[in-house]
């Protein structure tokens, strides 16, 4: 009898098991993931910790910074919060036509872009290790190549995988139809390229979840009188209006609008340190108080009702090279120019409360 009992509890654990692996769901996250810590590598940190989450892979795009060293710093976050085992996949070093010269131009026309990601200057390590790590020259600009060594987190052991971001998108979509979710949390330079190789990759996907755009500039801050420019979109504006065209089944956007609703305190990180994983003491040691732009984006995929309201709208962005490039375009339903923008959900609204603890709870969490 004994024995059977086993046999049953041992038939019932792999059961239990088998339906828990297959009801996880699956991600690619895509990012410019800057770094150390930042909204980047804490929202990949988000996801990573949640446990009903299996991350297929990383995806690195230029953005926030030049991409090389956005994976250095991918691959050490993961060393240091116990995810080795996830792999990353470098993808496009630049824009599809957008260039630092090509913003020169459009300010001797049109007045100052102060934020510009890589293309502005930073402060750089100096050469050959002569400068002591954390010692950093300012007002320096870096080369798309040129990645800090040691990085200020330490150098990575783990590498980057040789396949690029493109192809391993269209592969996984292909492998797991209709199961995939992308995450997108920087410019949308990967996913144009994967769409422009596979047609049918963003029909394969499950849907699409995005960060980026502006509708409502929320004053007083500083992109409010640049209208409708929002940094990810404004990279790479022609692969948001290839993106933003192509038959995804569901497209998810979480603006600027919302996330200047969100912060991460200093008195958040702290209760994040306390808890003593690996995680929460990266968080501790390298984040900074900053909005929780691209942890709202995931945290809200992963638990939809930490939206409170949400809005439906055609949504394109302008493409003309003149005043308004990169601006983010929308019409209500029946308004739309009709020449193959998509329908998107855009949360407007948020339960506070309920997203900071998310937060916090994941970064406090040991890695799965």
């Amino acid at each position: 009898m004994r024995q059977a009992t086993t046999w049953l509890f041992c038939i019932l654990l792999a059961t239990s098991t088998f339906t828990h692996a297959q009801s996880r769901r699956r991600v690619i996250l895509d990012q410019d993931a800057r770094g150390p810590a930042t909204t980047d590598q804490q929202s990949l940190l988000l996801v990573l910790q949640a446990p009903e989450i299996e991350t297929l892979g990383i995806t690195i795009v230029s953005g926030d910074q030049w991409r090389d060293e956005e994976v250095a710093h991918t691959l050490r976050m993961l060393e240091l919060t116990g995810h080795a085992g996830v792999k990353v996949y470098p993808g496009a070093v630049f824009p599809l036509i957008n260039s630092k010269a090509e913003i020169a131009r459009w300010e001797t026309l049109y007045g100052k872009v102060s934020y510009q990601g890589a293309w502005n200057e930073h402060k750089i390590h100096a050469p050959n290790g002569s400068t002591p790590a954390g010692a950093w020259n300012s007002g320096v600009y870096r080369g798309p190549f040129e990645v800090p060594n040691p990085l200020p987190e330490g150098n990575p052991t783990l590498k980057p995988e040789t396949e690029d971001a493109a192809h391993f998108m269209i592969r996984m979509v292909h492998q797991y139809p209709h199961e995939v979710t992308i995450y997108a949390g920087g410019p949308l330079t990967n996913l144009a390229q994967a769409i422009s190789l596979d047609p049918k990759f963003s029909e394969l996907a499950r849907e699409l979840v995005v960060m980026g755009g502006s509708i409502a500039p929320v004053v007083p801050m500083t992109w409010a009188q640049s209208n409708r420019r929002e940094f990810n979109f404004w990279w790479d504006p022609e692969a948001v209006h290839i993106v933003l065209r192509a038959p995804w089944k569901k497209i998810t956007v979480t603006t600027v609008d919302i996330s200047v609703k969100t912060h991460m305190t200093n008195a958040m990180i702290d209760q994040v340190a306390q808890a003593g994983t690996p995680a929460a003491q990266y968080i501790g040691k390298w984040a900074d108080e900053e909005f929780l732009w691209d942890e709202l984006a995931a945290a809200a995929w992963m638990d939809p009702s930490i939206i409170t309201k949400e809005e439906s709208v055609y949504m394109d962005i302008d493409i003309s090279h003149g005043a308004g490039y990169g601006n983010t375009l929308v019409w209500v339903p029946g308004n739309q120019p009709g020449l193959g923008e998509q329908f998107v959900h855009v949360q407007t609204d948020l339960n506070l409360e309920k997203f900071n603890k998310t937060v916090i709870d994941l970064l406090s969490r040991p890695p799965k």
